[in-house]
């Protein structure tokens, strides 16, 4: 007999991807295997993988005062009773895996209602407030950092750490193609900047400023982001590649890369760790709780990885931070983090 499992999470990438890799993990298994989410990024790449959707209403969770609190309570309640009919069509021992976001509170709600057993994952190392919710209801916690267990009950929490692609503990570097440039064969230093699947504006402009000297220096390849890439692209030489997005190759060009400059979402640091990769983080200033300067904080205590939050980046020169980045080379630390993806197989396999 087949074991069911729902996963949810959504309203960024960073919630979308882990689930996505449990999934493929278990995909070839006995099981069966279903998406709830909204509308958001995870309605888009989740169907785009075959994993059947379910969507619902969402209402986001704010911290201040506001008048779409008012509406956004009703959109909740919604996706709650969506949520709840939903769960009664499952077996009885369905397992439900939440990898967070505002759109996993109304399905955690309906699965502790249905009794179903209830998973959580926390990808960051300051917890957000949809977690902290669905906690109250979760048989199990799991966590990327160590530092979250502050925020969670004790006794259903434990440190499973971030689940991983398999390509991130594989040495080989396979083909990178990046606007028809064989980016995996060059013999000049290769720099990566990526500011996230929306690019980032501060990033972006700090290569422009010094575009003609680094790509004296370097290949450049530029996750720009969707939004600015006509902007940038008009800048395209042999030397310098922006795109839009880059997909699966990502891995890839971490492990090219002689420097990497990206933000510091948990997906991002808990794969360059996995690599020993020290990189440049530029965390994102507005993050809630800061929590992006305290994952490349992460980085930088395990790896030496440079942190430099925003207003300081502005300040500086491309040439200041490289000489920053080459100047620390001597505080270099050997660690690679641990897959967490086996862990929690493990545990989605004992579930049942």
């Amino acid at each position: 007999m087949k074991k069911h499992i729902v996963f949810c999470g959504g309203g960024s990438g960073g919630h979308v991807m882990p689930a996505l890799t449990l999934i493929e993990a278990l995909k070839e298994k006995d099981y069966v295997i279903e998406y709830i989410g909204g509308n958001g990024i995870e309605s888009e790449i989740v169907p785009s993988k075959s994993i059947p959707y379910h969507q619902i209403q969402t209402g986001k969770l704010r911290r201040y005062l506001s008048v779409q609190n008012m509406i956004d309570i009703f959109k909740v309640g919604i996706g709650i009773i969506q949520a709840f009919f939903f769960m009664l069509g499952r077996p009885s021992n369905t397992l439900v895996f939440s990898t967070g976001g505002f759109v996993s509170v109304p399905v955690i709600i309906a699965a502790w209602l249905t009794g179903k057993k209830i998973f959580i994952h926390e990808q960051t190392s300051r917890v957000g407030l949809a977690n902290k919710i669905a906690s109250k209801f979760a048989d199990k916690v799991f966590i990327s950092f160590d530092e979250s267990k502050n925020y969670f009950p004790t006794a259903k929490t434990s440190l499973s750490g971030y689940p991983l692609r398999d390509e991130c503990y594989i040495s080989d570097i396979g083909s990178i193609i990046i606007e028809g440039i064989d980016v995996s064969s060059s013999m000049k230093p290769v720099m990566f900047i990526t500011g996230g699947g929306n690019g980032a504006k501060i990033l972006n402009e700090k290569i422009r400023e010094n575009l003609e000297e680094l790509s004296k220096r370097f290949l450049i390849v530029h996750q720009v982001g969707k939004q600015f890439v006509d902007e940038y692209h008009v800048l395209k030489n042999e030397h310098y590649l922006p795109v839009a997005f880059v997909g699966p190759e990502m891995i890839d060009l971490f492990k090219k890369a002689e420097i990497v400059i990206s933000r510091a979402g948990a997906g991002t640091v808990s794969e360059l760790l996995s690599l020993n990769k020290k990189s440049i983080f530029i965390p994102l200033k507005i993050a809630q709780k800061n929590e992006q300067f305290h994952n490349a904080m992460e980085a930088h205590e395990k790896i030496g990885s440079l942190v430099i939050e925003e207003d300081e980046f502005q300040n500086l020169s491309m040439i200041e931070i490289l000489d920053r980045f080459y100047g620390d080379q001597d505080k270099l630390k050997s660690y690679r983090m641990p897959n967490g993806k086996d862990i929690l197989i493990e545990e989605i396999k004992k579930a049942f």
